[in-house]
């Protein structure tokens, strides 16, 4: 399994739009910029935030987009299924209905009644993932990279950088 790369641009996006005081946005060209990521690219997984409810979409000429929830309510698995959808990881086809057991004339001509135990098993990692993920929210991660990662200068030159006008 393997996140694709709008998973870690919408989280790294989405961190620094908590800096954006209440009743304005940002605009995609900014985010893009700041982060070095493709513009294009960046809008189409905006769009996905944006279906989920996990932002909204700012009209006007200094429109842009703004968290559509407070940061301690939107978690990592969150952005997860928003940029992933949310299908399982894991689609079992059942080829063990495929087996020689069940050709006519064998052991079985029925399907098995128990679960698939390997369906079973990446279920339940897929579970535990999740649990871990929403426990985590934009509001632990930016506690965690503004007090424990970036200096103070690299905090300011951020908000320097979103408050142009």
């Amino acid at each position: 399994m393997k996140f694709s790369i709008g998973v870690e641009y919408a989280l790294h996006c989405l961190l620094y739009m908590i800096n954006i005081e209440k009743g304005k946005s940002v605009g995609i060209r900014d985010l893009a910029a700041f982060q070095g990521i493709s513009e294009s690219y960046l809008s189409k997984v905006y769009a996905k935030l944006g279906k989920s409810g996990l932002i909204k979409s700012v009209p006007g000429v200094k429109g842009g987009y703004a968290l559509a929830r407070e940061p301690e309510d939107i978690t990592f698995w969150d952005v997860v299924e928003a940029v992933e959808g949310k299908e399982a990881f894991f689609q079992c086809a059942e080829i063990r209905q495929n087996t020689m057991l069940h050709e006519k004339d064998r052991l079985s001509d029925s399907p098995p009644k128990c679960p698939c135990l390997i369906k079973v098993v990446m279920d339940q990692a897929e579970n535990e993932m999740k649990k871990y993920l929403e426990q985590k929210t934009l509001a632990w991660l930016h506690h965690q990279v503004y007090t424990n990662i970036l200096s103070k200068e690299a905090t300011e030159a951020i908000d320097l950088w979103f408050r142009k006008e």
